[in-house]
């Protein structure tokens, strides 16, 4: 009876030992808004690979791209609810909920893609994260970005005055949409994948992009003026659920923290290393570029501060933050 019972109980053992492993093996899913060819989704790829060799195997990422579980909107939510485990965002959904992170927009935050770049890695840019389990429900483990938003129009914009009553296809959040509203342009929320018939029908008659959505997605075969303004950063955040960052024991939590910011910090550094050479490319297509300064913007950022200053508390902090990365 003895040696049964010591049987049992070491079967029991072993059962439990392996239900506990298996409770902790996932396969995790992860949503982004932009195409199969996108940085940002090769690197969600490669982030999916690494934590798999990283786990030994015990760990998978399924990716999903082009909006395939719905608007960045949607995806907060289920992400919210826990039935969506990651994404990679962009930080106009966050600032839709969190204002303060609507300073990384201030127009004119930094003067190129190398200190942006600078500014997101830097420790001010991190205690921003630190405000979302709270107030989203979710874990921010590291930023991205997509290079510098530049304006691509149906026809020339050669002044501040130009941009009056034109219709902008904007992201859809605040920051950009008041930015826009106070240059005297009508901005225009559109997702992604609608941008390019909505330039080809008119629907819109200017985009606010990065190089490499403009040169990747063919826009400006629709568009042929260039205004290069590096005017905006615009940054990713790679984000887990709380719920399920909850599930994930400690050591779970830092190896998908380490493995997701490293690939995040990938898309900069991509980013980074191409953006000169998009620019290039774009100048070598048949259109109009048309470069212009802050001061082309001067009394659109003028409003644009007195909106935002008392609503983003951390962007005089990231403003001095930015100048000290500049020196």
């Amino acid at each position: 009876m003895n040696k049964l019972k010591t049987l049992m109980t070491a079967a029991l053992a072993a059962s439990l030992s392996v239900t506990a492993f298996t409770a902790q093996a996932r396969d995790f899913r992860l949503g982004l808004i932009t195409p199969q060819s996108h940085i940002w989704t090769q690197e969600a790829q490669g982030f999916a690979d690494d934590l798999a060799e990283r786990s030994d195997g015990e760990h998978s990422v399924s990716i999903f791209p082009a909006q395939q579980l719905g608007t960045e909107a949607q995806m907060v939510q289920q992400l919210q609810a826990g039935s969506l485990d990651m994404a990679f965002l962009t930080i106009a959904e966050i600032s839709n909920r969190i204002p303060d992170f609507g300073a990384l927009y201030a127009p004119f935050l930094v003067e190129d893609i190398d200190q942006a770049a600078a500014l997101l890695r830097s420790d001010t840019a991190a205690g921003l994260l630190e405000q979302m389990p709270a107030r989203t429900g979710l874990v921010g483990v590291g930023y991205g970005m997509a290079g510098m938003r530049q304006i691509l129009s149906r026809e020339p914009i050669e002044s501040a005055e130009d941009l009056s009553g034109l219709k902008v296809r904007i992201t859809p959040f605040d920051p950009i949409r008041d930015f826009y509203a106070a240059a005297g342009a009508a901005p225009t929320p559109l997702p992604l994948p609608a941008v390019y018939d909505a330039l080809a029908n008119g629907q819109v008659d200017a985009i606010d992009m990065d190089y490499d959505s403009i040169r990747l997605l063919k826009f400006y075969e629709q568009a042929d003026n260039l205004v290069v303004s590096n005017h905006m950063i615009f940054p990713m955040v790679a984000v887990v659920s709380g719920r399920v960052w909850a599930q994930l024991d400690e050591a779970d939590r830092e190896l998908i923290r380490a493995s997701m910011a490293e690939h995040a910090d990938n898309v900069m550094a991509r980013f980074q290393e191409h953006h000169a050479a998009w620019g290039e490319d774009l100048r070598q297509q048949d259109i109009t570029v048309t470069e212009i300064d802050p001061a082309f913007f001067a009394e659109a950022v003028e409003k644009w501060e007195g909106v935002w200053a008392p609503k983003a508390p951390s962007l005089a902090k990231l403003r001095e933050t930015a100048a000290e990365l500049a020196d």
